[in-house]
């Protein structure tokens, strides 16, 4: 009992400093961990008692950080009595996927709109002096003109005099003029008016901008445009929240990008000779990801915010129940993990990340049946559901269903297939492309090798593993635990035997008593001359896979006939062997080489 308890203090001490679990260790990793914990065991089985874990072993975590010379470690205010211990971790990002995040309103100055400009004509343009105004009158007198705004602001109208339009929008113009000419002709007289030309502005774009400088538009012309001249604002130190318009020395209007960004609002602006938009410095700035649209740099209007406000920023993805921050306060690093209406009125600040998850899990499963039965497809059961306790439930036809060959469909299977899979190609590629030749001859032979493992490299790349799971024992349902999104395959009853891979026609053939593998084989037209006679397979209904040798078949078994490699290279020929049983285990299929 003492070297069982000082084994598990020692084993827990070594997740601690390693991070890695028994799965992730090499067989001399485990073997010198298991030596590690019996000599601990062994020295401190004498000065422990039976009811204690000796504090030696802690003692090496828990020393002063300072009189170790080690950083001050983050405070984590998470809690596992109540729940809320969250995957908090030294980096939570990588450097490549945190170089990938944008601030929020990057795209803004990537749509190529600085080409575009306005025509000035919308209603509430307001005249400058510059501007040009087409008049026609037809009726009592007529006259038809291009009329210059002067740098009074007035247009002189023949017959009329000096009419004041500066300030006028150009929604306005027309009453405004028309005015004018019926205070001379009373009667009978009609008036057209329209903004012909505009007077070009120039404005100065500066602050935290890629490109600062002098740029020209229209006065009509958004905001957006300038900056967008101007390349846009700088990722790293710009504010997409303080823009400010100055004229003449003084700011007549702020800006905010996300009340456009968020809510379709900006204000549109006449712009004159002569004004400058300033971008401020960024704000207090945190960084969002995990289960959220996008990850994403938000700028806090404030120097500090609340978890409410970066959630009516941020857009969750469905099921969000947690929310982990991490960030640096006066006393140094912190770390929260915390429910999400919780986070609502936690305290946000510059630097802190915070990371979105649906962390709450569902007492719920939900389950699909495939094959012969009878009702529908998809069950939702108790998370904790049984194999056996849920087909209790499935009405099936007996003379249909052949219920003693149930198996299941379980993407983690299927994951950890593919996963075994890949591992093998790793390996196949890594031992035998590249590897040295000492003779003409033999580089010859090498080069054929490798053709051959290439393109049997990329073919078995593309499998996708079935994620069969044999869930009977000695032909007895084991009674295993149901996991969310297993599919239940109920086969129907057949009296066909399935011949496949490596024959000359593959078909279906009628089950018979005691006829045995080659009989079917040959039935098929007999062996390819690719087909490797020594390694055939059976495939069960129920997903189980068994050597040929002095088997006996059952109605729906198939007959896989693997395809040999044809190599001189003996330890290669094993090695694609070995590929093709993994593959034809999990897919039930003969790949051909």
């Amino acid at each position: 009992m003492k070297k069982f308890l000082a084994t598990l203090a020692l084993l827990a001490f070594s997740f601690t400093t390693t991070a890695q679990s028994l799965s992730d260790l090499s067989p001399e990793q485990r073997e010198q961990l298991e030596q590690r914990m019996n000599s601990q065991g062994s020295n401190q089985s004498s000065s422990t008692s039976p009811n204690q874990v000796s504090p030696q072993v802690f003692s090496q975590a828990q020393q002063s950080p300072l009189a170790s010379g080690q950083q001050i470690p983050t405070q984590s205010r998470t809690n596992w009595r109540t729940g809320t211990y969250g995957p908090v971790m030294q980096e939570m990002l990588s450097e490549q996927e945190r170089q990938a995040i944008q601030p929020f309103g990057a795209e803004l100055f990537t749509g190529g709109f600085r080409g575009l400009r306005s025509d000035g004509l919308n209603p509430s343009y307001q005249i400058m002096p510059g501007d040009q105004i087409t008049l026609k009158v037809w009726g009592a007198t007529e006259v038809e003109s291009v009329l210059p705004v002067d740098a009074q602001g007035y247009v002189f109208i023949p017959s009329v005099g000096p009419v004041k339009v500066q300030g006028t929008t150009a929604g306005q113009l027309k009453s405004v003029i028309e005015g004018a000419i019926r205070s001379v002709y009373s009667s009978d007289v009609k008036v057209y008016t329209n903004v012909q030309g505009i007077q070009p502005v120039a404005v100065m774009v500066t602050g935290y901008v890629n490109k600062p400088g002098r740029y020209a538009g229209v006065p009509s012309d958004s905001i957006l445009y300038f900056l967008d001249q101007a390349a846009g604002i700088d990722n790293e130190l710009g504010s997409y929240r303080k823009i400010d318009l100055i004229r003449d020395g003084k700011v007549i209007n702020q800006f905010d990008l996300y009340d456009f960004l968020t809510n379709g609002s900006l204000e549109q602006q006449q712009l004159e000779e002569g004004d400058t938009l300033l971008v401020h410095k960024r704000g207090s700035k945190v960084t969002v990801y995990g289960d959220v649209g996008r990850p994403t740099h938000y700028e806090l209007e404030q120097e500090t915010a609340t978890g409410k406000d970066i959630e009516t920023l941020a857009q969750l993805k469905p099921g969000v129940s947690h929310a982990l921050l991490v960030g640096t306060r006066n006393n140094g690093p912190v770390a929260d993990y915390v429910t999400l209406n919780n986070f609502e009125s936690t305290p946000v600040k510059d630097g802190d990340e915070i990371a979105f998850f649906a962390d709450k899990r569902t007492e719920q499963i939900v389950v699909q049946l495939e094959g012969k039965y009878l009702g529908q497809s998809y069950f939702v059961l108790p998370k904790n559901a049984r194999l056996l306790e849920f087909l209790n439930t499935v009405a099936i036809d007996p003379q249909e269903t052949d219920y003693q060959n149930i198996s299941i469909r379980r993407q983690s299977v299927a994951e950890r297939q593919k996963k075994a899979l890949e591992e093998s190609l790793d390996r196949l590629e890594q031992t035998y492309l590249g590897a040295p030749s000492s003779t003409a001859e033999e580089a010859s032979i090498r080069a054929q090798e490798a053709e051959l493992i290439s393109q049997f490299v990329k073919k078995a790349r593309d499998v996708k593993p079935s994620g069969r799971l044999v869930v009977s024992n000695n032909d007895q349902l084991v009674d295993i635990r149901l996991q969310h999104g297993d599919v239940i395959t109920l086969p129907a009853r057949t009296d066909s035997i399935l011949v496949s891979g490596e024959v000359y026609v593959p078909q279906s053939a009628v089950y018979v008593d005691n006829k045995d593998v080659y009989e079917y084989i040959n039935g098929a037209g007999g062996f390819t001359n690719r087909a490797d006679d020594d390694r055939i397979l059976i495939v069960r209904q129920n997903g189980e896979v068994v050597n040929a040798d002095n088997v006996e078949l059952r109605p729906g078994d198939e007959i896989l006939v693997l395809p040999a490699v044809s190599s001189k290279n003996v330890q290669l020929a094993q090695s694609i062997t070995q590929i093709l049983y993994q593959i034809a285990v999990a897919t039930k299929v003969a790949l051909d080489l």
